[in-house]
């Protein structure tokens, strides 16, 4: 129950990976199109837990610093 928690009390921005929905919030990008990067082959940023998909944060944000246009 404790880690449920704390859990809920870590900000975007301290979370290592996100779900789609957080990377979604805290870049500005639609789900669609983060759905559709992580489907690119050799996507840097992407970690895959089983079938669930998430977003390795540090990497995203090199990634999107180093992009001019999705």
């Amino acid at each position: 129950m404790e880690t449920k928690a704390l859990e809920q009390n870590v900000q975007i921005k301290d979370k290592l990976n996100l779900t789609i929905t957080e990377a979604a919030e805290y870049s500005n990008i639609g789900q669609n199109t983060i759905r559709e990067l992580l489907k690119r082959k050799g996507c840097p940023f992407i970690i895959m837990i089983g079938r669930r998909q998430l977003i390795k944060r540090k990497q995203f944000e090199e990634y999107l610093d180093n992009i001019h246009f999705l």
